[in-house]
């Protein structure tokens, strides 16, 4: 993951969910929503989310986690894409508060961006942040 910044990718329009969760203020551009899609098409498991978490580690001290998750937790924050169901957990919460998700495929680079407001800098791999 990188805390890189990109303008090239719209936001998703939010869905609400029935769920009775909070609601978490992260942004899943319409790319990466698309590819989450089609990643979960590819495993046959719709009924994944994608859960996005704050970790300790790295070189600057905390780390990005991206992975599906069947499982809702308590205190998770819950908010839809377009079909795609994005889960925070309430500790990691606060550190994406109004970061965007997007999804990069270029000759020089491919996978998930985080671009995240909170983030006081990164290291120079741009894999963790502080």
């Amino acid at each position: 993951m990188s805390t890189s910044t990109s303008e090239s990718s719209s936001v998703v329009t939010e869905e609400s969910t029935d769920s009775g969760l909070p609601v978490h203020e992260v942004n899943l551009s319409d790319v990466a929503a698309d590819k989450v899609r089609s990643l979960l098409e590819q495993e046959g498991r719709l009924d994944l989310r994608l859960r996005v978490a704050v970790q300790p580690g790295g070189c600057s001290g905390l780390i990005y986690q991206l992975y599906f998750d069947e499982r809702v937790l308590d205190g998770d924050a819950v908010r839809g894409f377009d079909g795609v169901e994005v889960i925070v957990d309430k500790m990691s919460v606060p550190y994406l508060a109004g970061a965007s998700i997007d999804f990069e495929d270029t000759i020089s680079k491919q996978g998930f961006t985080i671009d995240n407001p909170n983030a006081g800098g990164s290291c120079a791999c741009g894999d963790s942040f502080h």
